[in-house]
């Protein structure tokens, strides 16, 4: 196949010939304004200020003239080609960038933008496959785990080698809870918008949240303090934002040493609410904050059988999702704050 002959300039030789052509026009009426001028006997003044007045609008008019012919030719395609870029990194592959031109005048920016916009279909054929890939692989493992787990309890229950059928059961549970978290990461990476909608009390089902961990606080005798408001409605997914508080207060437990505390509180200004889930524990380093949010990142490897490095990446994704926002701050050996704020319905 012939390969396609490409322009590479978008400011041809002929624009300079109009400027030119444009410039010699300009002083050609120039000299006839002193001639004109001189023969109607107008005063020095006059004929000073009227050449600098032409010349004045001769220079606006070019300058306005440059200027449009830079915007149209190569300031607004490279922004499009900006924003487009812009939205492929933030995982949008369904972007689409025409070429300004075709045929004849086809040039290397046309070409660039041609090749983006299939490098972008690749990407997005492979972001489909991964998808695919990992959702189907995904549960077809959950079927052998919960046989795997099912038989380690009926081993437990016949009281034969029960520490170690514990032990099974305990990894199966894990492995039951990575899949789950991979699958619910796997389906929100894949949406753009929260689809169920609904007006409800945050404060109701944070405390909901709390009481359901109950056990496990009490059990590590962690002082438990929550300070909400009566009620702060937003509008959002009521069970995305439950796999939020579920994975801040459960982290908040996890990283807390027996005896220490961890205070929840829910306030609303009127047009956000503010939650804040605080807690006395190991806290952070600056470098393990800055990629808390990754998929699969554990800081605290001690903790690391406890996990799986997923619960904060489904935290972030749902703020995406929702329009809120997650900030931490954490100093080590000291404890950290995870602050989320949304926006009132």
């Amino acid at each position: 196949m012939k390969e396609r002959e490409i322009k590479q300039s978008r400011f041809p030789l002929s624009l300079f010939g109009v400027f030119a052509g444009a410039l010699l026009l300009m002083s050609g009426i120039h000299t006839g304004l002193i001639v004109l001028m001189g023969e109607i006997g107008a005063s020095n003044l006059i004929q000073t200020i009227v050449p600098m007045l032409y010349w004045s609008a001769v220079a606006a008019g070019l300058t306005v003239f440059t200027r449009m012919k830079i915007e149209k030719t190569y300031d607004a395609p490279t922004r499009r080609l900006a924003e487009a870029a812009k939205k492929v990194a933030k995982g949008d592959f369904s972007v689409y960038v025409p070429p300004i031109n075709t045929g004849e005048r086809f040039d290397y920016l046309d070409e660039m933008i041609v090749n983006f916009d299939k490098m972008v279909e690749e990407l997005g054929s492979i972001e489909t496959l991964k998808t695919d890939f990992v959702s189907n692989v995904s549960h077809e493992m959950k079927t052998p785990i919960a046989l795997i787990k099912g038989y380690a309890q009926i081993i437990k229950q016949k009281g034969e080698c029960s520490d170690e059928a514990q032990k099974i059961i305990d990894a199966a549970e894990r492995l039951s809870d990575l899949i789950t978290n991979i699958l619910r990461l796997n389906k929100l990476e894949s949406q753009s918008i929260v689809t169920e909608s609904e007006d409800f009390d945050v404060c109701s089902q944070l405390c909901e949240c709390v009481l359901q961990f109950e056990k496990k606080w009490e059990e590590k005798g962690i002082e438990m303090i929550v300070d909400c408001d009566d009620a702060a409605f937003v509008r959002g997914d009521k069970a995305l934002l439950e796999i939020v508080w579920n994975n801040l207060i459960s982290n908040a437990i996890k990283f807390t040493d027996a005896g220490g505390r961890i205070e929840v509180s829910a306030k609303s200004d009127g047009e956000t609410v503010i939650v804040s889930i605080a807690d006395t524990g190991c806290g952070m380093k600056c470098e393990t904050r800055e990629k808390i949010f990754d998929k699969f990142y554990q800081g605290d490897t001690s903790h690391a059988a406890e996990g799986n490095g997923l619960g904060l990446a489904l935290v972030k994704r749902v703020m995406d999702l929702t329009g809120g926002e997650i900030a931490v701050m954490s100093q080590e050996g000291k404890g950290s704050v995870f602050t989320v704020t949304l926006p009132c319905r």
